[in-house]
């Protein structure tokens, strides 16, 4: 039995599991703690490695907590033109924007079946364009952009693939690439993306220097 026609997008949910950083102080109540201003990290902020943070979409709200970071670099894998209070925010704080703009999909009716009493979700086919995945990962492995923010809405599939091939780079077991990638992505984990790491070649950027933490997992 086929559900009514409805659009399942898996990057706009309102009642999402997401990860979110915490920031450990008593806020109390009211939007200050002791007269000082508290900052609200983008949802799904984490850091990956030594001047290497991720993240969903970054807003005006986000902005001071952003910059604590010093950031030098943002990674936006959003095809969709960069927000013009983002980009004033990116310019007055001397950010660069590497754009790498990856399709996202929604999820329809078409592919949800119901069977008895739970729903089969079929994931349609997605082309995760591995050259681009490559490209940004030359933005990520270059310290001279760092500390970099990668991006994408929410902060789970093209954000997630993305640090799952650079976990490969760092030699990281796929079972601990896919935990990581599933900490994020919750009930929203796809095969798709997961298929898409398991794959990836990363021999062709092996050559590139990494000056930063290279531990197996």
């Amino acid at each position: 039995m086929k559900l009514d026609r409805k659009n399942y997008d898996d990057d706009d949910d309102d009642d999402d599991e997401m990860c979110h950083a915490i920031i450990d102080r008593d806020v109390g109540n009211g939007d200050d703690c002791n007269g000082e201003d508290l900052f609200s990290p983008p949802l799904n902020f984490a850091m990956v490695d030594n001047g290497i943070f991720r993240s969903g979409f970054p807003d005006s709200a986000n902005f001071s907590f952003l910059q604590t970071l010093g950031l030098r670099s943002i990674i936006c894998l959003c095809p969709e033109p960069y927000p013009e209070g983002n980009m004033e925010f990116l310019k007055s704080n001397g950010i660069k924007l590497f754009q790498f703009g990856i399709e996202g999909y929604k999820l329809f009716s078409d592919h949800v079946f119901r069977s008895q009493n739970f729903y089969i979700f079929l994931e349609p086919f997605v082309n995760i364009p591995q050259d681009t995945i490559r490209e940004a990962l030359k933005v990520v492995l270059d310290v001279r952009n760092h500390p970099v923010l990668i991006h994408c809405k929410r902060g789970k599939h093209r954000t997630g693939c993305l640090v799952g091939c650079f976990r490969k780079l760092q030699r990281w077991c796929l079972t601990s690439v896919f935990d990581e990638y599933q900490r994020f992505a919750a009930a929203k984990a796809r095969v798709s993306d997961q298929r898409f790491m398991e794959l990836f070649d990363v021999s062709s950027l092996k050559h590139l220097p990494m000056s930063f933490s290279c531990s197996r997992r």
